[in-house]
C-alpha cells in the first residue's frame, strides 16, 4: 500500500482505524443539518451505474442507491442492504440475509426479488464488470423476501469484494422490470434506498440530493443536502474550494500544480486517502484492429518512447508512480517479474523500423489520433505524448472530447486509434482488470470493457482465475497473466494514480471507509 499524502488536520491511510479518526475528529457529536457542496469537473452520464462505469457517475450516485455490502478502511466487506451472509465449502453458495424494514424512496418495500432483479438482469447481463464477476451464477432463489440464495457453477472468490454500492447496486425492480432498461429514465433520476434522495439535475450546473426521512440507519444521514456542482475550469474549481462556496472536491479537484498552494490555505485540507477500494490506473488503450497496432512491436515502440517518470513528476507532481503492467503494486496478486520498455528512443525506432514503417523524409512514419478528456492533466499528458512519439516519427493527432462523445467514438464505434484514460483496478484483478483483457468482454457500445484485446493465453488465465479458490495458485496464475502481457503489450498501462480531495475544515467524517468519494457520506457532517 502506498502511503497516502496527510496536510493540515487529518490523516487517511487506508489501512487507518475508524478510532484514530474519530479522535483526529475530536471524536465530536456530529452536528445535525446543512448542505454539503462538493465539485467534479465532468458531468455524469447517468446516475445509476447499471449500464454505465464511469468514475464522474458515481460520486452522487452513491448516496442514492446502495450494495447488498459496504467496505471499512482495510476493505473489509460490512452489513448494509445485507445484514449477514453464508457462503458454503465449495464456494458455489452464498446465502444473504436482508436488512428488514427497508423502503425504496417512493415508498415501496425493499425485498429479495429486488436483489434478484439485480444480479440476474442487470449484473450479470449489463454491467461492464459485472458480466465477469458474475458470470458463474446460474440461479438466485427467494424463499421470502428478506433471503437471497445464489448458486453457482463453479466458485467465485471475488463476489464477496463485489457487493459495493459503486459496484453492484442494487435496483428496484417495480421501476426497471419490463421496460427498457439502458433507456430508464429512473438512470437519470433514481429511485434507491440511500440515505439521499434524488432532488433535481439541472443539466450542465448541479445535482441536487435531499436526505432521506426514512433511512433504515436512522438518525443518519446528519446532512440535510448534498450538491454536486460541475464546473469544468480548473480555476473555478479552487476559487469555489477557497472561498467556501463548494466545501469538497474530489478526483484532483484543482490543478496539480496548484495543490501547494490550496494545502497553505486556511480552512483547507488535502488527502489522497479513501481510494484504496479503486486502486486507478492511467492507462493507454490501442486499437488492436488497425493497423498499425495490430503489431507488436509498435506498440513496445511507443512505450519506448514514453518517459512515464516525466510524466508522474512533472505533469502529476508526483502524485502517481509508473506502472510495471495492469496490476496495481497495492494488490497481493501484483509482481514486478514482467518485461520493461524503459525511455530509449532508439529502442523505439529500431522497433518501428523492424516493423516496416521507416522514416519518410519528412521524418514521419504514419499518423493516428490519440482521443482524450478534457481534464488538465489528461490534456497536458496527452500533449507530451504527442511530442514524445513526434520524435520517433509518429505524428499525433489529438482529439479531446466531453465525455459522452470519448464513449461514442471509442466504445460505441470505435472509431479510435488509441486513447489516453484511467481505470479502476479495484480490490481484486477479476473485478477491475480482466474486464479489458477477457476477449469474451468485446461488447460494442458497452463503455469502460475490453475494445480488441483477444490473446489466448490470456483468456485461459483470467478463466480459470476467476474459479481458483486457492490462494497460491491463483496468485500464480495472475503473475503469468502479468508477464504475458508485458511482452504482448496490448494496453501500455503508464502509471497507478493518486487522486487527490480537497476538503473544507468544515466537513468530518468523511474520511471512516475505504470507499472515499463513493461512500454513501452518511456519516458526514459539517461544523456549525
Amino acid at each position: 500500500m502506498k502511503p497516502c499524502v496527510v496536510h493540515r488536520l487529518v490523516q487517511s491511510c487506508v489501512g487507518m482505524s475508524l478510532l484514530a479518526v474519530a479522535l483526529l475528529a475530536g471524536a465530536a457529536e456530529p452536528h445535525k443539518g446543512g448542505r454539503l457542496t462538493l465539485v467534479q469537473p465532468i458531468e455524469p452520464p447517468a446516475l445509476v451505474s447499471a449500464v454505465n462505469t464511469s468514475a464522474y457517475l458515481a460520486t452522487m450516485s452513491t448516496k442514492i442507491m446502495e450494495g447488498l455490502l459496504q467496505y471499512d478502511a482495510d476493505l473489509n466487506p460490512q452489513p448494509a442492504l445485507a445484514t449477514s451472509w453464508d457462503e458454503s465449502p465449495d464456494g458455489k453458495r452464498y446465502v444473504f440475509h436482508l436488512r428488514q424494514g427497508v423502503k425504496w424512496h417512493d415508498g415501496q418495500p425493499f425485498t429479495a426479488a429486488d436483489v434478484q432483479f439485480s444480479m440476474m438482469e442487470i449484473w450479470k447481463k449489463l454491467h461492464g464488470r459485472g458480466r465477469s464477476t458474475y458470470d458463474k451464477v446460474t440461479s438466485v432463489e427467494t424463499p421470502d423476501d428478506h433471503t437471497v440464495l445464489v448458486t453457482l457453477s463453479e466458485p467465485s472468490p471475488v463476489i464477496l469484494n463485489a457487493l459495493s454500492s459503486y459496484e453492484s447496486q442494487v435496483v428496484p425492480k417495480h421501476v426497471f422490470e419490463g421496460a427498457d432498461i439502458a433507456g430508464n429514465p429512473a438512470l437519470n433520476a433514481p429511485i434507491g434506498t440511500g440515505p439521499f434522495k434524488f432532488a433535481e439535475w439541472k443539466k450542465g450546473q448541479y445535482i441536487r440530493l435531499v436526505r432521506n426521512p426514512d433511512y433504515w440507519d436512522a438518525p443518519k444521514p446528519h446532512l440535510d443536502e448534498v450538491v454536486l456542482q460541475v464546473i469544468p475550469d480548473g480555476g473555478a474549481r479552487a476559487a469555489s474550494l477557497e472561498s467556501g462556496e463548494t466545501l469538497m472536491g474530489v478526483f484532483n479537484p484543482v490543478a496539480l500544480a496548484d495543490i501547494s498552494r490550496i494545502e497553505k490555505a486556511p480552512g483547507l485540507r488535502v488527502t489522497t486517502g479513501g481510494y484504496g477500494l479503486l486502486a486507478p490506473m492511467f492507462l493507454m488503450e490501442f486499437n488492436l484492429d488497425k493497423k498499425p497496432f495490430d503489431q507488436v512491436e509498435v506498440r513496445q515502440a511507443v512505450a519506448h518512447a514514453i518517459d512515464r517518470n516525466f510524466i508522474v513528476k512533472n505533469i502529476y507532481f508526483g502524485f502517481g508512480e509508473p506502472a510495471t503492467g495492469p496490476i496495481a503494486s497495492s494488490s497481493r496478486q501484483y509482481t514486478g517479474d514482467v518485461p520493461q520498455y524503459p525511455y530509449d528512443v532508439q529502442a523505439a525506432a529500431r522497433l518501428l523500423d523492424e516493423a516496416g514503417y521507416p522514416a519518410g523524409k519528412d521524418g514521419i512514419r504514419f499518423g493516428m489520433t490519440l482521443d482524450t478528456l478534457r481534464d488538465p492533466e489528461t490534456l497536458r499528458t496527452a500533449e507530451y505524448i504527442r511530442q514524445a512519439l513526434r520524435r520517433v516519427g509518429i505524428q499525433v493527432e489529438l482529439r479531446n472530447s466531453d465525455l459522452g462523445t470519448f464513449i461514442r467514438n471509442v466504445y460505441a464505434e470505435y472509431a479510435f486509434d488509441a486513447t489516453l484514460n484511467f481505470s479502476y483496478s479495484l480490490s481484486d484483478p477479476t473485478l477491475g482488470v480482466d474486464r479489458f483483457y477477457l476477449s469474451s468482454n468485446i461488447s460494442k457500445g458497452t463503455p469502460f470493457v475490453n475494445t480488441s484485446v483477444r490473446i489466448e493465453r490470456v483468456d485461459e488465465l483470467l478463466r480459470q482465475a476467476r474459479v481458483e479458490n486457492d490462494v497460491a495458485r491463483r496468485t500464480q496464475m495472475f503473475h503469468e497473466f502479468q508477464r504475458v502481457v508485458a511482452e504482448q503489450l496490448p494496453i501500455l498501462n503508464l502509471f497507478e494514480m493518486r487522486f487527490v480531495t480537497v476538503l473544507n475544515d468544515k466537513v468530518q467524517g468523511y474520511d471512516v471507509s475505504g470507499e472515499g468519494p463513493y461512500a454513501s457520506f452518511k456519516e458526514v457532517w459539517l461544523t456549525p
